[in-house]
Parts: structure tokens; C-alpha cells; sequence
């Protein structure tokens, strides 16, 4: 017989213990080479379907390439209702995100209304209030009953002797308050980006308002310049006929060689009310041939509240601008008409009087369209409502190689009226015939990318187009423009009776506040600087609401279930431990 090698008990822990500590030792060895992977490769995972926490490239382009720290300070710590908390949570995962790619992130999270002292609370609101940051009052139910909380849902940015407010809660008019929250949520790493980007760049691209043809003044403009002069070099340009205004000579290289380059990256072409002359269109079409950039807010229609403020009734004519060939030639083509709208911005009227007090009123102007995005393109995504005052409807032209998209519009309910367009006060005591309001969605906005084609093209004399001190090009460089058939969008209400600028967007008479400033500034910024920081709002995080009415039909079962699962597996466990235990012993 063969005897079997048995190993002792003894022999058999031995083996047992060297074994585990071999185990030990091999994952000690996994996670020490794990961790040196992950100091040397960085990476991160974002599970989430949306990617809410992949930044874009161009916000961790911009990240990595700061040099000295930027500091949030978030003033928006405190006991608040839940929608708030929500965005707080969202603040810091955004400012985490962002830290994670540079070492120059910090930040810290304030609560303005620590104090116990009112007084003090009062000053430290005042102090915020003179840096930037905008108030919101809630109601919040207490076990006092409801109470009123003031907040500041934004944050003040320092980069080296900088300073710059950021403002976290969107306002959106007619919107849900958890829309408003989604959408303020979707807008953070734009927000954050943009606000790095103004406090760290050293040397501003140039922009200029042309003027000269009866454009809005610097007064008009006034709100929309100061915000504009934060990110850019803002100057006011008057043509002239002079070639060298918006475009000059370089200076000859090595081989002789010279070239045409722009003073500036884009210009603002503000409402014109007097006809552009030939010269000042070719200088402008050739600034646009080197690959230029404008932003065009033209009337097609001439006329103004101003028109009726001492009678009930004026009429809209055709504004000779001069413009529409260079403008058809780009691709598009504003038309003659007014659109009215039942969407639209209310004005005050007086109804009467009571004593020495007049009556004063709200009603809908039509001629007022509340313009709403046309498109999901970044730059209109998650705007508010933009006011417009007597705006026009602009159709497309077919010109080979120019991408057009859609950016504003008008509501469902909205119609056309040609010129010559009587506009009378005396609708505003009629009902609108909903019968009549039936062009939906008129187009007022547009954005043109691609190689625009010169409108002086075999129009000029062959010594002019030759000439290297002129440096004519028939086919522009890739290049962008935005044509809006409104002049009054970029234009600020001015303060009755002060009379001092008013924020851009902001209504005295409604005290509501649209997104006409917030259009401008993506406009211009999309211009300058591309897609990059803009296409951040192409972003969407979906909100994910709970059932109300499904939670009350079903909050017995789930509680029976919350409290009766836990239960019965930790019995369950018990009982298969229980019985692997008698079974184990029961065989030894």
C-alpha cells in the first residue's frame, strides 16, 4: 500500500497564513502602483448620462493655462430652501471641477446674514449690493409661520488687483422656479469661464460702434459699453470715407510683402438713420473680406414711440439706409414690414385721474414682440425674454458656402403689417382678432458663418481693385455676422426724470428686466472669440423632479416597505447564518 502524504494542521495554517500574506502583499503592491499611475496620468470619470461634471475643453484650456490664483468668495451659505441648497451643492461641485484642473482655484462659501445684529446685516447687504451683487427675497415657512429671507445667489472674483461679480441665478421671466434653477445650474461653468477669462486676459481684442450716419449715441448706449469695456477695448469710429479706419497697411516683411490688417476684431453697426454712403459700404465690406466681424442692428421701418407721445396715431415709411444690397449680397434680407405680437412688452398709459393722482395702466403693445430663441445654438440657449421695440421679420437669401442659423423669433400668435404701417394707440382699447395673428414664429435675428462674397465684386475699376494700397478681395476669410432688424435692442432706457442711463434690458415702468444685454454680450463674445466659451450653454442637465401626486398615492405602500425590507433581511441573514453554523458543526 501506498501511504498518502497528509498534511498536519499545523503545516496546513502555515500554508493558509503565507498564502494571505501573499495576497496582502500583491494588493498592497496593486494600490502603491495605482496610486503612481494616478499621480502621474490624471484623469476622471463622469458617470452621469448628461456628463454634468466633464468640463469643456476650451474651460480646461483656460485653466491650465492661469498663472497666479483666483479666489470666489460665494455668498450663498445659510439655511435656505431646498432649490438653493440645490445650486450651493452645484457651486461647489462646478468649483471643484474647475480645482481639479488647476491649482489656482479657491474658493469659500459666506453667509452675508450670519450676524445676529441687523444693523450689521444691513451694511454687509449695502456692501454687496455696491460690488455687483443683486438681492432675492423668499418667503420661507418657519415654525414662526412665513418669514422673509434676503439672499445673494452670486459670488465676487479675485484675480491679483481685479474684481469681478457673478451673478448664480438666472432670471427668467414666466419661468418655474425649478427651471429657473436647472437653467442657473446649466450655466455655471460658462459663467465661471467667462468671468476668469475677463480678469485674466492682459490685452483686450478692440471693438467699435461705427457712427456717423445718425447711429445711437454713446448716451444710448451707454449701460451696454461699460459692460462691453470689461472684456474688450470699445471705441467709437466714425468712417468717413477713410480706408484706414477700419482697416490698414502692415508693415512690409522680409521679402517686401504687404498686407492688409484689421484695427479692430469687430464693429457695431447701431441703428443707422441716414443713408451709408457707397464709400463707407466698401470700407466696411472690405473689413469684412480680411475677416471681420459685425454685429448689424438695422430698422428697416422708421419709426418711434417718440412719434406718438402728443398724438394717438403715426405711420411707419421704409428707412433709406442704403444697406439692403450689402446685406442681400451676405445672404439675408430684412423686410419692410412691422411684426406685432399678443406676446409681447406692456407700456403705461393714463386712464384717468383720481384727485391730483393720474391713473396710470399696463397694457400690451404688440408692436413691443417679446423675441424668444429660434434655435438651440449656444449663444440664444437659456436666455431670457428680449424686448424689442417695432421690429421686423428678416427672410434668407441662397449664397453658396454661408451657414445660416436661426436666432430669434417671435411668439405663435404674431402678424405683419407692410409698409406704410399705421400704428394707433387705439388698438390697445380693442381685443386682438386672434384670427389675424396668424404668422408664427417670424424670424428677427439671424447668425451668417462662411466666406461672404464682396458686394463690390467686377463693380470697381480694375486700377481701384488692383491697387495694393487699397488690398481689395472679392472672397472674405472665414468669417461671422449677426444681422438683427431691430436697432432699439442694444438701446437703455433712460431714468424719468433724472435722466441717467438705466441697465440695458431693464424696464423702469414694469421693473422687469429681459435678456437684451445678456444677447448682446454672447453676440459680441461669440464674434471675437468663436464657439468657445459660448458653446458651454450647449450643455443640459435634465431636471429630475419627483411625482408629488404619485408620492402621496403611494407614500403608505413605500413606507411599509422602508421600514418592513430591512426588517425581514436581517432576519433572513440570521436565519441562513444560523442554519450554515448547525450545519457545519452538525458535520464535524
Amino acid at each position: 500500500m501506498v501511504a498518502k502524504n497528509v498534511q498536519s494542521p499545523v503545516n496546513r495554517k502555515k500554508h493558509i497564513q503565507r498564502s494571505d500574506l501573499t495576497w496582502f502583499a500583491i494588493l498592497l503592491m496593486l494600490i502603491a502602483a495605482a496610486n503612481l499611475a494616478s499621480s502621474l496620468i490624471f484623469t476622471r470619470f463622469d458617470l452621469t448620462s448628461e456628463k454634468r461634471y466633464t468640463l469643456s475643453p476650451a474651460t480646461r484650456d483656460m485653466l491650465r493655462q492661469l498663472d497666479d490664483y483666483v479666489y470666489f468668495r460665494v455668498y450663498l451659505d445659510g439655511d435656505f430652501p431646498a432649490g438653493f441648497k440645490k445650486l450651493r451643492r452645484e457651486t461647489k461641485e462646478m468649483l471643484d471641477e474647475f480645482r481639479a484642473y488647476s491649482k489656482f482655484i479657491g474658493y469659500e462659501f459666506i453667509n452675508p446674514s450670519e450676524s445676529e445684529n441687523k444693523q450689521e446685516r444691513e451694511e454687509t447687504y449695502k456692501i454687496l449690493i455696491e460690488r455687483g451683487l443683486s438681492p432675492t427675497d423668499l418667503q420661507v415657512r418657519t415654525k414662526q409661520g412665513m418669514q422673509q429671507q434676503i439672499i445673494f445667489p452670486g459670488a465676487l472674483v479675485f484675480y491679483r488687483d481685479r474684481e469681478f461679480p457673478v451673478e448664480l441665478l438666472d432670471n427668467q421671466l414666466n419661468a418655474p422656479p425649478e427651471a429657473v434653477l436647472n437653467s442657473s445650474a446649466q450655466n455655471l461653468e460658462f459663467k465661471f469661464a467667462e468671468v476668469i477669462k475677463k480678469l485674466s486676459r492682459l490685452q483686450k481684442p478692440a471693438i467699435a460702434f461705427i457712427e456717423g450716419n445718425g447711429e445711437l449715441d454713446n448716451n444710448e448706449v451707454f449701460d451696454i459699453t461699460a459692460e462691453l469695456d470689461d472684456q474688450f477695448r470699445v471705441e467709437r469710429i466714425h468712417i468717413n470715407g477713410q480706408i484706414n479706419s477700419l482697416i490698414r497697411r502692415s508693415e512690409p516683411d522680409e521679402e517686401g510683402n504687404v498686407r492688409m490688417q484689421r484695427n479692430f476684431e469687430a464693429i457695431i453697426i447701431a441703428r443707422p438713420l441716414s443713408a451709408v454712403s457707397e464709400k463707407d459700404k466698401f470700407i466696411i465690406d472690405q473689413f469684412i473680406m480680411h475677416g471681420g466681424k459685425v454685429l448689424w442692428l438695422i430698422d428697416p421701418v422708421l419709426t418711434s414711440m417718440d412719434s406718438i407721445q402728443f398724438s394717438e396715431s403715426t405711420v411707419g415709411i421704409d428707412l433709406k439706409h442704403n444697406l439692403d444690397d450689402q446685406l442681400f449680397k451676405y445672404g439675408v434680407r430684412p423686410n419692410r414690414n412691422l411684426v406685432l405680437d399678443v406676446n409681447s412688452a406692456a407700456i403705461p398709459m393714463r386712464t384717468g385721474q383720481v384727485g391730483n393722482q393720474p391713473q396710470i395702466e399696463f397694457f400690451r403693445w404688440h408692436y413691443f414682440p417679446l423675441l424668444n430663441p429660434a434655435s438651440n445654438h449656444p449663444l440664444v440657449r437659456n436666455l431670457n425674454s428680449i424686448k424689442s421695440e417695432f421690429v421686423s421679420s428678416i427672410d434668407t437669401v441662397m449664397v453658396e458656402g454661408i451657414k445660416k442659423t436661426p436666432l430669434l423669433k417671435t411668439s405663435d400668435y404674431s402678424r405683419t403689417v407692410s409698409t406704410p404701417a399705421l400704428i394707433t394707440l387705439a388698438m390697445l382699447r380693442e381685443q386682438p382678432d386672434e384670427r389675424l395673428y396668424n404668422r408664427p414664429g417670424q424670424i428677427t435675428a439671424w447668425l451668417l458663418e462662411g466666406s461672404f462674397p464682396s458686394l463690390f465684386a467686377n463693380r470697381i475699376a480694375p486700377e481701384i481693385a488692383d491697387s495694393k494700397e487699397i488690398g481689395f478681395i472679392a472672397q472674405s476669410e472665414p468669417t461671422a455676422m449677426i444681422v438683427v432688424a431691430d436697432g432699439d435692442i442694444i438701446r437703455n432706457q433712460f431714468h424719468i426724470p433724472n435722466g441717467y442711463p438705466l441697465p440695458l434690458g431693464f424696464d423702469q415702468f414694469t421693473r422687469q428686466t429681459f435678456g437684451n444685454k445678456d444677447f448682446i454680450m454672447n453676440a459680441v463674445s461669440y464674434l471675437v472669440d468663436g464657439p468657445g466659451l459660448v458653446g458651454i450653454r450647449s450643455r443640459e442637465l435634465k431636471i429630475r423632479l419627483l411625482d408629488m401626486t404619485r408620492i402621496q398615492d403611494s407614500r403608505t405602500f413605500w413606507q411599509i416597505v422602508n421600514v418592513a425590507i430591512p426588517v425581514l433581511l436581517v432576519l433572513a441573514f440570521g436565519i441562513v447564518l444560523a442554519w450554515l453554523r448547525k450545519r457545519k458543526y452538525a458535520r464535524q
